[in-house]
């Protein structure tokens, strides 16, 4: 497998519609976040910005950075979101530092892996030492990757946020990387 990691950007414009439009086909739940990007792209990606300088930051929405990962022909498999600080009670809770979607169609390739490294090299980019990752208890293969990746599971809990058991999972972060052949490119 080998995927590239790149800034959001105009560039991969189309590739990126292509993948709400497989959320919006395969998992129209988990379509949220992505929908500003069907009716405003360059807005959505003013937003990715706003949220990587701390700028204009709506109620809730700490500093971070949102990275794509592309597969070999270009096409979105995967997002990763890493937050530079947990300081809400929602992300202090549940949210953690890192938070990754593979693309429904693409789901069971092993791309969650390669999406939580890539979130774990920029947490070390930006100087974090310590980061926390949750998943749904149930969704046996989020817990699987996060522990595959290192992670540490501090305690199961029943969620004050959602009416389902999470794990809550700690990294300690050091100078090394196992995300396996991702290349980072920001441009």
């Amino acid at each position: 497998m080998s995927l590239i990691v790149v800034k959001p950007n105009s560039s991969h414009r189309q590739a990126f519609l292509r993948m709400l439009d497989d959320y919006l086909m395969n998992d129209p739940d988990n379509v949220g976040g992505y929908a500003l990007a069907a009716t405003n792209f360059e807005k959505y990606l003013r937003s990715l910005e706003d949220e990587e300088t701390g700028f204009n930051l709506l109620p809730g929405i700490v500093a971070g950075s949102h990275r794509w990962l592309l597969d070999s022909v270009g096409e979105i498999v995967a997002v990763v979101r890493t937050r530079y600080t947990i300081d809400t009670p929602f992300l202090n809770s549940v949210g953690g530092h890192i938070g990754y979607d593979v693309a429904p169609s693409q789901r069971g390739k092993r791309y969650s892996i390669a999406a939580l490294s890539a979130g774990l090299d920029e947490a070390r980019r930006v100087g974090l030492d310590r980061v926390m990752v949750c998943a749904d208890a149930e969704n046996t293969r989020s817990c699987r990757t996060i522990e595959r990746c290192g992670g540490v599971l501090e305690m199961e809990f029943l969620s004050e946020h959602w009416p389902i058991p999470v794990r809550r999972y700690w990294f300690e972060l050091s100078g090394t990387s196992d995300a396996p052949n991702v290349q980072s490119h920001h441009r």
